[in-house]
């Protein structure tokens, strides 16, 4: 029996594994976590919109529902091509084929102190971690007796104008303005800040023109500050600073600026395209490699034109095909060129309001932020968090109010 060894049960892992699943085949799921995350939900987290555990699903749980799958919990640091051996902290996994789907990691381009003082969203903990910090601020800020260093606690950097600054940014606001005002009387909670830094002139790149002007202009209209053309080039435990020398008197700084292909596609000597990324033929193989397959974050492939994006759906379709690709050379098929077919983009503003392009149709508002929900729901894994994420938003939604405003662990200042 042949074996195929997936590395990353992210969006590209798992759908690959469920393809594979029953097909006469040794599959061997390999990653550092013992779960999946549902990554584009996890800014709700460190809003304290949704429990860390509603967005997460045990791979074994997924494993023991897919005949002739099996999973490792396992560090993978690199990959040895001549003998088709996975190399991990816990030893080495021989393959007949790989698919290696590692994901990314945050991009900060070089700026050590902002790497340091800046958070991310890349895993479960960093959710947790983030709202430890915003609600600890607030502690903070109730007992701080000058009025510079209350509101400096009470300013909040965004870096970044995509889809997650976006969604992160307006999820900020609305528990500021609506949750934690009532939590803390005491507090001007109209002196709080939320700072949007863009280095282009626009917001959600990706979308139509007249999405971008809706989005800029709700954002304004919920209190979010919204800087164009500027950058971040520095960073400490209480300012930001900008490129034209500009300093922002902060305590939380969120970088959503960039990603790049996690540090596993330096190890497999291949010269890297930008990002890190590896670059793959048209059916996801590498050039001299044909049993090993890259998708998701970490593959480059140019279509008509430009780079596919290193977005969920990419990684999804990319999976897919894996799959289905490994299957057809089983029968002795050859499998057509993967060709990624877009079906849009969204971004959630806020309650009732959100942005979405598909299928050349343009929504904005109530109708958008509606099927943003339904979107979501359907592509969490698991029945129970399905039901829990829909009764926060609908608790959310009625009574503006958020439960899990939790300080899980002190922060040390």
């Amino acid at each position: 029996m042949k074996r195929v060894v997936i590395i990353g049960m992210g969006f590209g892992g798992i759908r690959a594994a469920r393809v594979l699943a029953g097909k006469g085949l040794d599959v061997v799921l390999v990653d550092r976590n013992n779960y999946h995350l549902f990554q584009p939900l996890l800014y709700q987290v460190g809003t304290a919109g949704l429990e860390q555990e509603s967005i997460a699903y045990p791979v074994r749980a997924m494993a023991r529902e897919w005949s002739g799958t099996r999973f490792h919990l396992a560090e993978v640091t690199g990959v040895d091509f001549p003998a088709r051996e996975v190399v991990t902290g816990n030893g080495r996994i021989p393959y007949d084929y790989l698919i290696i789907g590692a994901g990314s990691v945050t991009n900060y381009f070089g700026l050590e102190s902002v790497e340091r003082h800046a958070f991310d969203l890349k895993e479960l903990v960093d959710g947790e971690r983030l709202r430890n910090h915003i609600l600890t601020a607030f502690e903070r800020a109730v007992v701080e007796p000058d009025p510079a260093k209350r509101r400096a606690l009470m300013t909040f950097v965004i870096v970044g104008g995509g889809p997650t600054g976006v969604e992160f940014a307006g999820a900020l606001m609305e528990l500021v303005r609506y949750v934690l005002a009532k939590d803390y009387p005491e507090l001007s909670v109209q002196a709080a800040r939320v700072v949007l830094v863009e280095a282009f002139d626009r917001l959600l790149a990706a979308m139509p023109q007249e999405l971008q002007v809706y989005t800029l202009e709700k954002l304004r209209t919920m209190g979010v500050e919204v800087l164009f053309n500027a950058r971040v080039v520095d960073a400490g435990p209480e300012r930001v600073t900008l490129h034209d020398g500009a300093i922002i008197p902060a305590h939380t700084l969120f970088w959503s600026a960039g990603v790049k292909a996690a540090p596993l596609a330096a190890t497999l000597d291949v010269d890297p395209k930008p990002g890190g990324r590896i670059p793959v033929e048209p059916d996801l193989t590498l050039a001299d490699h044909p049993e090993v397959y890259v998708i998701g974050d970490m593959a480059w492939l140019e279509q008509d034109g430009a780079a596919l994006p290193m977005v969920a759906p990419v990684a999804m379709q990319m999976g897919t095909y894996a799959g289905e690709a490994i299957v057809a050379r089983e029968k002795g098929e050859t499998p057509k060129p993967f060709r990624y077919r877009d079906r849009g983009s969204m971004a959630t503003i806020g309650r009732s309001a959100a942005v979405a392009c598909a299928f050349g149709m343009k929504f904005r508002g109530y109708a958008a932020w509606l099927v943003w929900l339904l979107l979501h729901l359907y592509y969490l894994i698991g029945f129970r968090n399905r039901i829990v994420v829909m009764l926060n938003w609908i608790w959310y939604y009625w009574f503006h109010e958020r439960q899990v405003r939790l300080i899980t662990e002190r922060v040390e200042e």
